[in-house]
C-alpha cells in the first residue's frame, strides 16, 4: 500500500481535539449522545446515554480473536432495547399529559429486520407494554405466530395475501392471538369472508386507506392516491357493505394508513393523522366498532444530524412526532364526539437503525498522485517542450493566479494527450507530463483546501483529485439503500479520532462493478462529495464504520421480506417442439423453511413453539385436540412452501 509523501500539514493541525472529529463527523448531532470519542482517540458507543461505554476497536479485536474477522457487522443489543423503551414510554407519557382516553399498542414491522437475535430483543423488551408485530408476507407471519406469546399485544398482516396466508391469520385468531388481517386491496374481503366461514372462525379486519395526503421523502411514492396499497373511499363503502352483508359487520375494528418510510417533515405527518382520524370517526359513526387507528410507519432516523426536512433527516423530535399524533387524533375524535381509538405505529427503522454498524477495513488506495514527477535538472537533458511548459507552470514562474495556474495546466495536459495519440510523444514523456499535471493539480487543492468561498472549478478539481479509499465490503450486500436511492449513512473511523484526517476521500469497495461506490456523505450543512480521513499508516489496520444500518441494510442485500429466490426455468429453442422450444432445466425457489435458515431461525424450533402453544390453548379448551393438529398441520405445510404467493394450494 502506497503512501503519499507530498501531502503537508495544513495550517491548525496541531490544534485539532476530539471536539474537532466530533464536529466534523457529526457525532453529536446524528450519534444523539450514543457515540462519543474517548481520551485516546478511540470512538465508544454508550447504549444508555450514560458513562457505561463500549469501546469498539476491543469488540473487533475480540471478534478476531475468535476468527471472525472484517467486514463485521457488530449489534449493540442494550442500544436496542433503550429504542424500543424509548418509543413506548414518550407514548406513554404524553398520553397520560394529554389525557388521551386511548392507550398506544405498537408494532415492529419485521421486514425491516428478521434476524432472530433481534426479534427476541424487541419483544423482551416490549414486553411491559404490550409491543406487538407487523407481518407483511407469509414467511414473516410464521414469525410472528411462533414468537407471539403475550395476548395483550397484536400482530398485523399487511401486504398481498393468498389464501394460506388469510387461513394461517385465522388460525392464530382460534388460539387466542389478536391476528388483524389489513385488507390491501378490495378482492381480500371476499376471500377474507370466505375463508372465514369455511373456517367458522370470526377474523379481525382492518382497512387500509389511500389517503389524499400525500408524504415526502425518497419513499413518498407508496403514498396517496395513485399508492400501492389501499382502498379508495368508494371502495371502503363497498368493502363495509361487503361486511354487513356477510353478518361481519363486528369484525371491522381497525383503519391503517402508511405514507412511507423516512417522512422528514412533520407538516406531512400531521395532515395524514388528521384525514386518517376523520375516516376513523366516520367508521364509527356508521356503526362498525372501530378501536384501533394504526398509523403505519414513516418515523424517521436523523442520518445527516441537521433536524431539516432534507430526506436523509427529520425536522422533529420523537417527543414532538407522539404529542403532534395523540393531540391530533384525539382533537377530531373530540369534535366528533367519538371514542378516541388505541394508537398503533410500525415504527421500524427508527428503532433499529441505531443499534447495529457495520466495521470494514481500508485495504488499499487509489490515487491520482501515487507517483512523484522526476524532473532532470541537468541542463544537458533535453526535455519535450510540453514538458518544460509544465515545469513552467509547476513552479509558477511568471507569478500566475491559482485559477490561471489551473487553466494552463489542463490546456498543456491536452496537448500532450493529443502529441501522444498522434506519435509524436513518448511514454515516457506522456508519464512524465501526467505526473507533473497532478502535481500541479494537487498543490492548488492544497491552496484552496479551507477556503469557504472559491471558485466553482477548484469545487470539481477536489472531486477530481479525492483519493479513493478501498473497503473491504460490498456496497450492494451490505448498503444497498445507499446503491438504490442514495440514502446516507455516518461513515466515521473509529479510532484515530485525535489526530486531524488530511486525506480528502471517496469510498470504493472491493466488487468488480463500477457502481461499488461511496461518494455522498452527511453533512449538518449539506450533503458532502467528499470524506476526510487520515493518511494510511504501513502496517496498521484503519478501521472504517458504518452507522445507522440496522434497518434493511441487514436484510435486503439477499432477503427482503423473506422472499429469497424465484423459482427459475432454462429455456431452450427447439424446431421439433411444438411450441419451438423447451425446458432443459428447472431450478425451484427458496422453501420458507429455507429463507428462514438464513437468519438463524429453525423451522423444527419454529414448528416446536408453535405446538406448544396450542398444546395450551387445546387444555385451556379454546380448541378441540383434532383442531389443534389441523392448525399444525397448516403451519408446517407453510413452512415446507415456497415464499411467494400462490394461486391455489
Amino acid at each position: 500500500m502506497s503512501t503519499n509523501s507530498h501531502r503537508v500539514k495544513d495550517i491548525g493541525e496541531d490544534d485539532w481535539s476530539i471536539t474537532s472529529s466530533e464536529k466534523y463527523y457529526g457525532l453529536k448531532n446524528w450519534g444523539k449522545g450514543h457515540f462519543r470519542i474517548d481520551e485516546g482517540g478511540f470512538l465508544n458507543v454508550h447504549p444508555l446515554l450514560d458513562s457505561q461505554g463500549i469501546r469498539i476497536v476491543d469488540v473487533i479485536q475480540e471478534a478476531k480473536s475468535k476468527g471472525y474477522d472484517l467486514p463485521l457487522t457488530i449489534r449493540i443489543q442494550d442500544l436496542l432495547q433503550t429504542r424500543v423503551k424509548e418509543l413506548n414510554e414518550t407514548f406513554r407519557d404524553v398520553i397520560k399529559q394529554e389525557a388521551y382516553k386511548g392507550s398506544y399498542r405498537g408494532v415492529f414491522p419485521i421486514k425491516v429486520n428478521q434476524m432472530r437475535e433481534v426479534l427476541e430483543e424487541i419483544l423482551d423488551a416490549g414486553e411491559p407494554y404490550n409491543y406487538g408485530l407487523e407481518c407483511g408476507s407469509k414467511p414473516e407471519l410464521t414469525i410472528a405466530l411462533a414468537y407471539h406469546k403475550n395476548l395483550n399485544s397484536l400482530i398485523i398482516c399487511n401486504g398481498y395475501k393468498d389464501d394460506a396466508f388469510i387461513r394461517l391469520a385465522l388460525y392464530g385468531n382460534r388460539i387466542g392471538k389478536p391476528v388483524f388481517l389489513v385488507v390491501e386491496q378490495l378482492s381480500e374481503i371476499q376471500r377474507i369472508i370466505r375463508i372465514s366461514k369455511e373456517l367458522g372462525i370470526q377474523p379481525k379486519i382492518g382497512i387500509r386507506i389511500k389517503l389524499s395526503t400525500v408524504g415526502e421523502g425518497k419513499w413518498a411514492r407508496s403514498s396517496g392516491e395513485e399508492a400501492k396499497f389501499g382502498l379508495t373511499s368508494p371502495e371502503i363503502i363497498s368493502a363495509t357493505k361487503s361486511l354487513e352483508q356477510a353478518g361481519l359487520s363486528d369484525c371491522l375494528e381497525l383503519i391503517h394508513f402508511h405514507i412511507g418510510s423516512q417522512v422528514p417533515n412533520i407538516q406531512t405527518i400531521k395532515r395524514a393523522t388528521v384525514e386518517a382520524a376523520r375516516y376513523f370517526c366516520e367508521l364509527a359513526s356508521m356503526g362498525f366498532p372501530m378501536k384501533y387507528l394504526d398509523l403505519g410507519g414513516g418515523l424517521g432516523v436523523d442520518y445527516d444530524g441537521s433536524m431539516s426536512n432534507f430526506e436523509s433527516s427529520m425536522n422533529y423530535t420523537l417527543k414532538e412526532y407522539v404529542r403532534d399524533v395523540v393531540s391530533n387524533i384525539q382533537a377530531v375524535c373530540n369534535e366528533a364526539s367519538v371514542a378516541c381509538p388505541d394508537i398503533i405505529t410500525e415504527s421500524g427503522r427508527s428503532v433499529v437503525a441505531s443499534h447495529s454498524l457495520l466495521i470494514s477495513e481500508v485495504c488499499d488506495r487509489i490515487s491520482k498522485y501515487s507517483i512523484e514527477p522526476v524532473i532532470e535538472k541537468a541542463e544537458k537533458v533535453e526535455k519535450a517542450p510540453i514538458i518544460e511548459s509544465l515545469i513552467s507552470i509547476l513552479e509558477n514562474d511568471y507569478s500566475a493566479s491559482p485559477l490561471k495556474q489551473y487553466h494552463d495546466a489542463l490546456q498543456k495536459k491536452e496537448e500532450a494527450d493529443n502529441l501522444f495519440n498522434l506519435g509524436y510523444l513518448r511514454l515516457e514523456d506522456k508519464g512524465l507530463a501526467d505526473a507533473l499535471f497532478w502535481k500541479i493539480c494537487q498543490d492548488l487543492v492544497l491552496i484552496y483546501r479551507e477556503e469557504k468561498i472559491q471558485p466553482e472549478e477548484m469545487d470539481r478539481l477536489k472531486a477530481m483529485m479525492a483519493d479513493q479509499y478501498v473497503c473491504n465490503f460490498s456496497v450492494f450486500q451490505s448498503l444497498i439503500d445507499h446503491w438504490a436511492c442514495n440514502q446516507l449513512f455516518p461513515i466515521v473511523p473509529i479510532h484515530r479520532l485525535d489526530e486531524k484526517p488530511t486525506v480528502d476521500t471517496t469510498l470504493v469497495d472491493i466488487t468488480c462493478d463500477s457502481e461499488g461506490r461511496i461518494a455522498s456523505f452527511v453533512d449538518s450543512e449539506d450533503e458532502r462529495s467528499l470524506l476526510r480521513l487520515h493518511e494510511i499508516k504501513k502496517d496498521e489496520p484503519y478501521f472504517l464504520g458504518f452507522f445507522l444500518v440496522g434497518a434493511y441494510q441487514d436484510i435486503m442485500g439477499d432477503l427482503h421480506n423473506l422472499f429469497g429466490r424465484v423459482n427459475e426455468v432454462h429455456v431452450f429453442l427447439e424446431d421439433d417442439e411444438e411450441n419451438g422450444f423447451y425446458i432443459e432445466d428447472r431450478i425451484p425457489g427458496f422453501s420458507i423453511n429455507e429463507v428462514l435458515e438464513f437468519t438463524q431461525h429453525d423451522g423444527q424450533l419454529l414448528s416446536r413453539k408453535m405446538k406448544k402453544q396450542i398444546d395450551l390453548a387445546t387444555k385451556k379448551d379454546q380448541i378441540k385436540p383434532r383442531e389443534g393438529t389441523r392448525i399444525l398441520d397448516e403451519y408446517m405445510h407453510v413452512l415446507k412452501s415456497q415464499t411467494y404467493l400462490s394461486k391455489s394450494d
